[in-house]
């Protein structure tokens, strides 16, 4: 997966959105104001970091060299990802697996509201 389609995949979920707090190199991509997904799309290699449930998130890094605790981040919480040490699905379902428990998170008014698209 290269930089052009982690963005376009993280954008394609309802109501996300992408920033920039932190300067330009570095894409936040949100859902309602939470983090989902953040990356620096033009860096080598490419990485991002993701949220997981805890117990999951344990066991991504001990089944896979290209994930590894959040850095910067709870790495409780969450992981980074080295995109090009794994497959293009796996990578795809962890960002589909963190903006699910960010939606989950969000008060029941919002979440209903996305359901409707």
């Amino acid at each position: 997966m290269k930089a052009k389609e982690l963005k376009a995949f993280c954008l394609e979920f309802n109501a996300a959105v992408e920033e920039f707090p932190f300067g330009p190199e570095v894409s936040v991509f949100k859902v309602h104001g939470k983090l989902f997904a953040l990356t620096a799309l033009d860096a080598e290699p490419l990485k991002v970091n993701l949220k997981c449930e805890p117990d999951i998130a344990v066991q991504l890094r001990a089944d896979h060299a290209g994930i590894a605790p959040g850095y910067h981040m709870n790495k409780r919480h969450w992981n980074t990802v080295t995109v090009g040490e794994l497959p293009d699905r796996l990578v795809r379902e962890l960002i589909e697996d963190s903006y699910d428990l960010v939606v989950a998170g969000l008060p029941k008014a919002v979440r209903l509201r996305l359901d409707r698209g």
